[in-house]
C-alpha cells in the first residue's frame, strides 16, 4: 500500500494538460490512505510510482500493441487494408480490462458492455483507475475530487485547475457498475440515482430483501443518515429516485412531495392500442388485505388517485404514453391504466395487472422530476429517457 500513498510524487507532464484525481479511502484498519491517478498516459507510461495503474496488464497490453503494429505493416507492404486486424486489436485490448466493483466483484467489459465496443479510451480515465484501485485494495472511499491540469483545451471545454465530474461517455457505464448505482447528481445534501427495474427501494422484509438503493446508497456515503429515502418506486420500477444524505434535507424534501411541490413524469408502454390522446383520470382506489400489495378500485372507501396522461405514439399494437401522476399512490399509474374504470389497458410486463412473459420487465419508467433544492432554494430537474 506504501506505493499508493507514498506521499507527493511529480508527474513528468512537461506541459501535457491531463485530467488528474484524488481520492481519500479508509483501510480496514480506519487508516486514510490517499490514492492519485491520472487519466490515460503521461510521458508514454502507464505505469508511474505512487499513482494508480490501469485496469489491465501492461505488459499484455503493449504485446497486443506490438503484434497488432507488424501485422498492420505487413497489410501495408502488401497493399492491404488492415482496418478488420485494427478492429480484432481493439477487442483484444478491452477483453484485458479487469474492472473492480465495491461487491467484490470482478467483470470484463463483456459483462458490462455486451458484444459492443465502447469507446476509445474508457476505463483510463482518472475516477475509474482510482476505484478500481481502491475496490481491488480492499479499501473504503470517503471523497474523489477530479481536475484539469494544463493549458485550455482547444473546444475551450476544460479551464486549467478547475475541477470536473467523470465524464458521461466513457466514465457513466463503468461508474454504474463499480459503484452499483446509477448516479445522476450529487452534493453534500442529496443524492440523485437512476434506479434499475428489479431492485428495491427501500429494504423490505428478510436478508434476501436487505439489497435497495438506500443500503446501496448508505455504502456509499458513510455519513448518509439512516433513513435517506424521501420517496419510493416499486421495485418493478425504473427512474428517477431522489434521496436525502442529512436529517434537514431528509425533512424539507418530505414535506415538499406532501405538498405536491414535486412534479414527476413516467414513461410506460400499454399492452393495447389506445384511441384518445390524452386526458386525466380520476379514480379510487384501496389496498386488497386479501391480496397484498393488490389494489382494488372501491367508489366508498378508496383513497382518489389522479392521473393526467398523453399518447406518445403507437406501434406493433401497444401504445407509448406519458403520465404526469398529481398524487401518490401505491400502484397507482399501474392499477389506472389496467382497471376497467380506467384506461383499461395494462402496462407490458406487469405481472400484477396484466401479464409478464418470461425474461420480460414492467415497461414503467419514472423518467422526469422537478423538485426545490433543500440548501440552495433553487429549483431543479433531471430527465432520464426510458430505456425501452
Amino acid at each position: 500500500m506504501a506505493d499508493l500513498d507514498s506521499g507527493e510524487v511529480k508527474l513528468p507532464l512537461d506541459g501535457e494538460a491531463k485530467m488528474l484525481g484524488i481520492l481519500a479511502c479508509d483501510d480496514a484498519e480506519g487508516n486514510r490512505v490517499v490514492l492519485k491517478a491520472f487519466s490515460g498516459q503521461v510521458d508514454g507510461q502507464w505505469v508511474i510510482p505512487g499513482w494508480c495503474e490501469p485496469a489491465f496488464s501492461v505488459s499484455e497490453y503493449s504485446a497486443i500493441l506490438e503484434e497488432t503494429d507488424r501485422q498492420v505493416k505487413e497489410l501495408a507492404r502488401q497493399g492491404k487494408d488492415s482496418r478488420e486486424v485494427s478492429a480484432e486489436a481493439m477487442r483484444r485490448l478491452f477483453g484485458l480490462y479487469r474492472i473492480h466493483c465495491i461487491d467484490g466483484s470482478v467483470k470484463t467489459y463483456s459483462d458490462i458492455f455486451g458484444d459492443t465496443l465502447p469507446p476509445s479510451g474508457t476505463g483510463d480515465c482518472a475516477a475509474i483507475k482510482l476505484l478500481n484501485c481502491a475496490f481491488k485494495n480492499h479499501l473504503k472511499p470517503v471523497s474523489m475530487a477530479e481536475f484539469y491540469y494544463g493549458g485550455q483545451t482547444k473546444s475551450a471545454s476544460k479551464e486549467p485547475c478547475q475541477f470536473y465530474p467523470p465524464c458521461e461517455e466513457k466514465c457513466r457505464p463503468l461508474l454504474k457498475e463499480m459503484l452499483g448505482l446509477d448516479i445522476l447528481y450529487l452534493d453534500q445534501e442529496i443524492v440523485v440515482v437512476n434506479k434499475p427495474a428489479g431492485l428495491l427501494s427501500v429494504p423490505g422484509r428478510g436478508d434476501d430483501k436487505q439489497d435497495c438503493v438506500v443500503s446501496r446508497v448508505k455504502r456509499l456515503f458513510p455519513d448518509c443518515i439512516d433513513n435517506p429515502s424521501v420517496h419510493r418506486l416499486d421495485m418493478d420500477t425504473s427512474g428517477i429516485l431522489v434521496l436525502a444524505l442529512t436529517k434537514e434535507s431528509q425533512r424539507f424534501l418530505s414535506m415538499e412531495f406532501e405538498s405536491r411541490n414535486v412534479h414527476k413524469k413516467y414513461t410506460a408502454l400499454l399492452d393495447g392500442i389506445l384511441r384518445s390522446e390524452g386526458g386525466a383520470l380520476a379514480l379510487p382506489f384501496r389496498l386488497d388485505p386479501e391480496n397484498r400489495p393488490y389494489q382494488v378500485y372501491d367508489s366508498g372507501r378508496g383513497r382518489m388517485c389522479i392521473t393526467l396522461w398523453k399518447r406518445l405514439s403507437v406501434y406493433d399494437g401497444k401504445t407509448l404514453v406519458e403520465f404526469t401522476p398529481l398524487t401518490g399512490r401505491t400502484h397507482q399509474l399501474r392499477v389506472s391504466a389496467a382497471s376497467t374504470k380506467g384506461l383499461g389497458v395494462p402496462i407490458v410486463g406487469d405481472r400484477l395487472y396484466g401479464t409478464r412473459k418470461e425474461g420480460q420487465r414492467l415497461m414503467l419508467h419514472a423518467g422526469y422530476i422537478s423538485f426545490t433544492h433543500p440548501w440552495s432554494k433553487e429549483r431543479i430537474e433531471f430527465k432520464v429517457y426510458a430505456p425501452f
